[in-house]
């Protein structure tokens, strides 16, 4: 146990600096480009950081166990388990970052139709995608017609984020770096190369402290005795969202809350669609009580963002009340 908790605490300290390396690069890329910090928080962002908990799924259904049971259970949970810990505990970790700077009643200040375009989609895509559990396997046509549907529902959202950019950046939403590039100070100057060399660090060792900090989690859990599901999804996520966590909260500490809320919301929006699509046709993507709870959680998470975002916006205690949802699931997955 002490061998699995050092690999913990190891990839942990991995991925902090891998998220600092990769927020300030993206920060300059933004810039460098032009774009609103919507466009580098929801596509750029929260894409690149999807990462790991992409890998997750994809990894247990083609190069799993020889178990395909088990495969499919990881798949799904990991699918589900993103957008949940992602609109539940993360939300509730960025209020908790600056619950001292702000205090309860604290306004958080994303661009507005940015957030809002987010959460509509999002809650869109993964009503449909609950939709789909409850078609049987024999329809298989009807199955695939909601898989392409969530792939056009992301096209969509990613063409409309991108036209949004323009407008956006002339009325004072776009990117800003504020401190220098951590590259520069070893000597290297400012310039796309530069750039695109701190990003593919920062990437590549997040993915590596997710994925070595998923093996912990898996050691810890196979001690603790866990099911499949159960693990992924309480457990595994908890890894694999940790880049996300990190980025915004190094991002609302900072100030720049559309940053920090657009690279969840984003992710949620890339889990919510894509992902999806894969578990609808490679999986048996069928109700059970863990499933349910989790999906019933998620969306009630994100339509209480959308319903506080349009009666006034967002309080730090708004967002640390997604935390009792989150708490609310273990309770209920734990019972079943």
């Amino acid at each position: 146990m002490t061998a699995v908790a050092l690999q913990l605490a190891l990839m942990l300290l991995v991925i902090l600096a891998a998220s600092e390396l990769f927020t300030n690069a993206l920060e300059h890329l933004g810039e460098r480009l032009g774009i609103s910090e919507g466009v580098t928080g929801s596509i750029f962002a929260s894409v690149a950081t999807a990462m790991p908990e992409t890998m997750v799924p994809l990894l247990a259904l083609f190069a799993g166990t020889t178990d395909s049971e088990i495969n499919e259970e990881i798949g799904v949970g990991a699918i589900l388990g993103a957008p949940l810990m992602l609109s539940t505990l993360s939300c509730c970790l960025m209020a908790a970052a600056v619950l001292r700077s702000r205090g309860l009643a604290g306004r958080i200040r994303p661009e507005h139709s940015g957030l809002a375009r987010d959460l509509d989609f999002f809650l869109a895509a993964f009503a449909l995608a609950a939709l789909a559990m409850f078609v049987p396997l024999t329809a298989a046509y009807l199955r695939a017609a909601l898989a392409t549907a969530l792939v056009l529902i992301y096209f969509v959202y990613t063409l409309l984020t991108l036209r949004a950019s323009a407008k956006l950046v002339e009325g004072g939403h776009g990117t800003a770096a504020e401190q220098k590039m951590l590259v520069a100070r070893l000597g290297l100057p400012t310039t796309h190369a530069t750039i695109a060399l701190q990003l593919v660090i920062g990437l590549a060792l997040l993915i590596f402290g997710a994925r070595g900090f998923i093996e912990g989690v898996q050691g810890a859990s196979t001690l603790l005795g866990i099911s499949p599901l159960l693990l992924s999804l309480l457990i595994i996520p908890i890894a694999t969202e940790l880049p996300e966590k990190v980025n915004s909260i190094l991002w609302i500490r900072r100030g720049k809350d559309t940053l920090a809320f657009g690279n969840i919301t984003g992710a949620m929006v890339f889990q919510g669609t894509l992902l999806p699509a894969i578990g609808i046709m490679l999986t048996p993507w069928q109700p059970r009580l863990e499933v349910l709870a989790g999906v019933a959680i998620t969306l009630a998470a994100a339509v209480w963002l959308r319903y506080r975002l349009a009666a006034g916006g967002l309080r730090v205690w708004m967002l640390l009340a997604n935390g009792l949802l989150y708490l609310g699931f273990i309770g209920i997955a734990l019972s079943g």
